[in-house]
C-alpha cells in the first residue's frame, strides 16, 4: 500500500555506515541489490575516485532511494553525514544531486572528530556529542517541475571552532531556512562546491598516473604504504613479541582450514564456520578468501623486518603478502632489509588531515601519512619467479630507475643544466612538498589529487632543501641530541630501570599543558622544549607529539596484546628519552630549511 502511496516529503536521520569495523564482528551492511544498481549507475558511473566503497554508505543509498521515491516532483530533508560535501568519492553524488533537483541547500555543521589538531579544533563539537564523530550537514534537496535551467545550489557553514552548544544555539536562533544567509555556488568541472581547484595546477607534472600508463609522470610506480588490518598482531616493538603473535595466529587459521576442509556435511557459510575470537585470529577479507581456497601457510622467522609505522616510530613488522591484507608493490620497492631504497610518502587522497610528505628508508605503514601513497627512488625487479617476491637474496634483484629518462631530459631542458640528476629531481620533489606557498595555494588540490609538481624558478634551492631535509627526517636516531633539561626525582638513577617510560605527559593542568616540560616518568623531567618545536607538523601534529603518543605501553583492547616501546632497543636503555631530544632538533632544523625556501614563481612549460 506506501509503495503505491504518491509521496512528495521525504524527511529523515538517515544511519551512517559504509562498512563494519572488523572483519572479526560479521556484520556487513544488508545488499540492497536494485538500490546499489541505481548508485552503480548513477552515483558512481560519475565519480573519478578509484575507490567508490562509501558510496555505499547507508545514508548515500538513502539519498538514492528518496530521489527516486519522490520522482520528478517533492522535497528531501535530511540530517546526515556530511562527507558528501567535499568528499572525493563523492564527486558523483554532488554532480547527481545538481542534475536531479532543481534547488539544493546545504547547511554545513562540521564537527569531523576523525582528524587531529588544529583541524579537529576548528571543526568543533560533534553535533551528536558521542553518537558520530562524522561532519554533519543538513540538506534540503527540492525537485519542481516547473523550474528550468541550472540548479540553484545554496550552501552555509556554521563556522570554525565552536562548540556544540554554540552550534544548536546558532541553529535555533536561525528558526527556519529563511533565517539563513545563504551562499550561492557554481560547481566547477570537476563537480567540486567548496574549496574549488586551482587550474594552474593542471599544467604541473603529476607525480603519478595509474589510470592512464601514457601520462607524464615523474614517477613510473608508486604504491600504498603497509595495510595490514591486524596492527597488533603484525607489529610491535618487540621481536620476540611478533614472532610469537603471528606464529599463534597462523597455526590457529591453520587449524580452521583443516576443520573446515574435514566436514563432511554441506559446508557452511564460510562467516558463521570461522571462529571469532580476537585473541586467537584477527581475520581480513583476503586471509577469509585463503581459508576458503583451503590455502595452508608457515610462519616466516624471515619476514621480520624493520618498519616505519608512524612518523619516527619503528617497530617491527611481520612483511608477509598472506598475512599483510595488501602490500601493494612494497615487495618491489623494499624487498629484503639489504636493498637500500627511498620513499618519498604522501598524504592520501580525500584524508582528512592536511597535505604533507614524509621521507623513508624503510617500509612505510599505509598511515605513516593518511592513507599515504609512496613515491620510491628506485624499485627492483626479479629477472625470474625463483623464490617469490619476498625471497631474501638481493642478487636476485634487478635495481631499475622509478623517475623516467624523459623526465631527466625535461628537467635538463626547462633549467639548462646538463648535470640535473634524477637523485636531485627525487629531492627536488622533497623540497616542493614542504613548501608552505605549495601546501597552502594547492589545498584542495591536495585534497582531491595526488601532488603535480611546478618548474619553480629556483631549482637549486628546492632541490638542496629537500636534501637537506631528508638528512634531519632519515638519521632522527644518530643525530646530536638537542640539550634540553634533564632532572630526577629522590629515587634518581638508583631506580633499577629509570628510564623505561610507561605513559608521558606534559607539566601543568589538563586544559592548560605546559608544552616546554615533560614529564618523562615518575623520576625524570625534561624541561626546555622550545614552544616552536610544536610547528614541525607531520601526518596531522607535532613531530614530539607523535613520539609522546606513540612511545607508551598499550594494550590491544580486543585481543590482549602488549607493546612496550621500552622494548625497541633493549642495548639502549636510553633510546627513548634521547629520541625526544633529537626529534626536537629535527623539529627546529626542519622549520629553519622550510622557512628559507623562496616563492616558486613557477615556470611556464609545455
Amino acid at each position: 500500500k506506501q509503495e503505491r502511496q504518491t509521496i512528495q516529503v521525504i524527511i529523515g536521520n538517515p544511519p551512517y555506515s559504509a562498512g563494519q569495523g572488523s572483519e572479526n564482528d560479521n556484520n556487513k551492511n544488508l545488499a540492497y541489490p536494485q538500490l546499489d544498481t541505481q548508485i552503480r549507475n548513477t552515483y558512481a558511473v560519475h565519480s573519478t575516485a578509484t575507490n567508490k566503497n562509501n558510496l555505499y554508505d547507508s545514508y548515500v543509498r538513502a539519498i538514492r532511494w528518496a530521489s527516486d521515491r519522490i520522482q520528478d516532483k517533492g522535497i528531501v530533508c535530511y540530517v546526515s553525514n556530511g562527507s558528501f560535501i567535499e568528499g572525493n568519492n563523492m564527486d558523483g553524488l554532488r554532480k547527481c544531486l545538481t542534475d536531479e533537483f532543481s534547488a539544493v541547500y546545504c547547511f554545513n555543521l562540521r564537527g569531523n572528530q576523525r582528524t587531529s589538531g588544529e583541524i579537529s579544533r576548528q571543526e568543533g563539537g560533534k553535533i551528536f556529542g558521542s553518537g558520530s564523530r562524522a561532519s554533519i550537514a543538513i540538506s534540503l534537496l527540492i525537485k519542481n517541475p516547473k523550474k528550468t535551467g541550472q540548479c540553484q545550489l545554496f550552501y552555509h557553514d556554521i563556522g570554525d571552532y565552536l562548540s556544540r552548544e554554540d552550534k544548536l544555539n546558532i541553529i535555533k536562533d536561525f528558526g527556519s531556512i529563511a533565517g539563513i544567509e545563504w551562499n550561492r555556488i557554481k560547481p566547477n568541472a570537476s563537480y567540486d562546491w567548496i574549496n574549488q581547484r586551482d587550474s594552474a595546477f593542471d599544467r604541473f607534472i603529476s607525480m603519478g598516473d595509474k589510470k592512464d600508463k601514457t601520462a607524464k609522470t615523474i614517477f613510473d610506480n608508486y604504491s600504498r604504504g603497509i595495510e595490514s588490518t591486524r596492527d597488533a598482531w603484525c607489529y610491535n616493538f618487540s621481536q620476540d613479541n611478533v614472532s610469537a603473535n603471528m606464529s599463534r595466529m597462523i597455526e590457529f587459521y591453520n587449524e580452521q582450514v583443516k576443520t573446515y576442509q574435514d566436514l563432511t556435511d554441506k559446508k557452511p557459510r564460510l562467516d558463521k564456520f570461522i571462529e571469532t575470537d580476537s585473541k586467537k585470529i584477527s581475520w581480513s577479507s583476503s586471509l577469509k578468501q585463503h581459508l576458503k581456497r583451503a590455502n595452508r601457510f608457515e610462519y616466516r622467522n624471515n619476514a621480520l623486518v624493520s618498519g616505519l609505522y608512524r612518523p619516527f616510530c619503528k617497530q617491527w613488522l611481520y612483511f608477509d603478502q598472506y598475512f599483510n591484507h595488501r602490500v601493494g608493490q612494497m615487495p618491489r620497492i623494499f624487498p629484503n632489509p639489504t636493498l637500500q631504497n627511498l620513499v618519498i610518502c604522501v598524504t592520501g587522497i580525500g584524508a582528512a588531515k592536511d597535505f604533507n610528505a614524509f621521507i623513508s628508508d624503510t617500509l612505510p605503514d599505509i598511515q605513516l601519512q593518511a592513507n599515504g601513497q609512496c613515491f620510491p627512488l628506485h624499485t627492483y625487479e626479479k629477472p625470474d619467479d625463483k623464490g617469490g617476491l619476498f625471497s631474501t637474496s638481493s642478487s636476485e634483484y634487478v635495481k631499475k630507475d622509478n623517475i623516467p629518462d624523459s623526465i631527466r631530459a625535461e628537467f635538463r631542458k626547462v633549467y639548462k643544466n646538463p648535470k640535473i640528476s634524477k637523485e636531485d629531481i627525487f629531492y627536488y620533489v622533497y623540497g616542493i612538498l614542504h613548501s608552505p606557498e605549495y601546501k597552502s595555494r594547492f589545498a584542495a588540490d591536495l585534497k582531491k589529487r595526488l601532488p603535480r609538481i611546478p618548474f619553480a624558478q629556483d631549482f637549486k634551492a628546492f632541490s638542496q632543501a629537500g636534501r637537506d631535509l631528508a638528512k634531519w627526517h632519515l638519521n632522527y636516531e644518530t643525530i646530536e641530541p638537542y640539550p634540553l633539561s634533564e632532572s630526577t626525582g629522590e629515587l634518581g638513577f638508583e631506580s633499577k630501570h629509570p628510564y623505561q617510560v610507561q605513559k608521558m605527559k606534559f607539566a601543568g593542568k589538563a586544559r592548560e599543558p605546559d608544552k616546554t616540560t615533560l614529564i618523562y616518568n615518575s623520576n625524570i623531567t625534561l624541561s626546555g622544549i622550545p614552544l616552536s618545536a610544536y610547528d614541525y607538523i607531520v601526518n596531522g601534529k607535532s613531530a614530539l607529539e607523535w613520539i609522546i603518543e606513540r612511545y607508551q605501553v598499550t594494550t590491544d583492547k580486543a585481543s590482549g596484546i602488549k607493546n612496550d616501546p621500552n622494548d625497541w632497543a633493549p642495548d639502549n636503555p636510553r633510546y627513548i628519552i634521547d629520541l625526544i631530544k633529537r626529534i626536537v632538533r629535527v623539529s627546529l632544523e626542519t622549520l629553519k630549511i622550510v622557512d628559507k625556501l623562496p616563492k616558486l614563481n613557477e615556470k611556464v612549460w609545455q
